[in-house]
């Protein structure tokens, strides 16, 4: 199941702009990835991260969530720091890091122009979100980096926004069925931008990265 609707991902069409971007950056950088951009580390992980778009330079240029740029240099450090990883990072796909019980994706596959997806476009990509989700069985915590990447978890557990507000620091408990809870997790996103103006420190995020550690054990 999750290699056809990671291969549906890739082939997908949804969005006219971003495909347009896409396809000009192919022009531009012919040694980028420059594609929908498939989730990093094993579905049957019980902790799922969930960002907000590949950057033009990071992710769109390396091909694997958070690679290769300042966000991506923040992320996983502290996961390494928690011990959610193992090997080396060295900025670039092809290096010897993977993550331990950890999986990495974005509310929005391809890369947007000036980093801002529409509201289209975050619908059109959710079922693959949906999909990644369901198809994570032993799914636990999810960590979403921004309001976005919030709404974007909502909507793909079919939950409603306006229930379970954004802040960050916040957990929710997510029924989704029966037998099955989710605990949501929100954080300012790591970005550069965050960072310099220290809307979120380093110490803030660790502790967030902290208590999901534990709440895993």
């Amino acid at each position: 199941m999750i290699e056809n609707f990671e291969l549906l991902s890739k082939k997908c069409e949804k969005c006219s702009r971003l495909c347009s971007f896409l396809e000009t950056n192919r022009k531009n950088f012919p040694d980028y990835f420059n594609n929908p951009v498939p989730s990093f580390g094993e579905i049957d992980s019980e902790f799922l991260i969930v960002g907000l778009a590949p950057g033009l330079n990071g992710a769109n240029k390396t091909g694997r969530p958070f690679t290769g740029d300042y966000a991506g240099d923040i992320l996983y450090n502290v996961l390494t720091k928690q011990g959610f990883t193992k090997g080396t990072y060295l900025a670039k796909k092809d290096d010897n890091f993977s993550l331990i019980n950890t999986r990495i994706t974005n509310a929005v596959r391809c890369v947007p122009p000036e980093n801002k997806p529409t509201g289209e476009e975050i619908k059109n990509c959710n079922n693959y979100l949906k999909k990644e989700i369901e198809n994570m069985c032993n799914l636990k915590v999810i960590l979403v980096l921004g309001r976005i990447a919030h709404e974007a978890v909502l909507r793909a557990l079919e939950q409603s926004t306006s229930k379970f507000k954004f802040e960050h620091g916040n957990i929710h408990l997510i029924n989704i069925n029966s037998k099955k809870t989710i605990l949501l997790v929100d954080s300012y996103h790591t970005s550069r931008y965050n960072i310099n103006t220290k809307r979120l420190t380093l110490d803030m995020f660790e502790q967030i990265v902290l208590q999901i550690k534990e709440k895993l054990k």
